[in-house]
């Protein structure tokens, strides 16, 4: 606890910090304060897992992936180094629908993880270069990975 989670940034909006977590969850570290504020938190869109720490975000707006991914949000998750079972430590696409997340995602890009306790990557962000394709910088390598789509592009479609 608290739950990683991307959401749409409304303007009034209190999303509870630091007196309750993803809705009317009250911070243990803050136990009853602030009830006044309870019945006005915003949820948010998507949950991520708690410690992925989704870093950088970019909307892709390139013309090299299929055209269902236009619109759609890449996330670098860079991971926590404090957890017995790893989390993050990969690019996620959450899915966008008429410029609303959906509240789903899905691994993009995986494989950081050797195993519970040894990473070759830490996704730190993530952008859509001019031919669409996604570069994906890390710091556990001091790595800057290019991802290319070799199916039909949405510019073919």
């Amino acid at each position: 606890m608290p739950t990683d989670y991307i959401t749409r940034v409304r303007d009034g909006a209190f999303y509870g910090w630091p007196w309750y977590c993803i809705g009317v969850n009250a911070d243990p570290r803050h136990p009853n304060e602030r009830p006044d504020l309870k019945d006005r938190i915003t949820v948010p869109d998507v949950l991520v897992q708690p410690h992925s720490a989704s870093l950088g975000l970019t909307f892709y707006d390139g013309a090299q992936f299929p055209a269902s991914y236009r619109g759609n949000i890449f996330a670098a998750e860079q991971g926590s180094w404090n957890r017995a079972k790893r989390t993050g430590y990969k690019i996620i696409r959450v899915v966008v629908d008429n410029a609303v997340p959906t509240g789903e995602y899905d691994d993009f890009v995986t494989g950081f993880v050797i195993d519970d306790s040894e990473v070759w990557g830490r996704p730190v962000g993530v952008t859509v270069d001019r031919d669409g394709a996604l570069l994906v910088s890390e710091d556990g390598s001091g790595t800057i990975w290019r991802v290319t789509y070799t199916g039909k592009s949405a510019q073919s479609r």
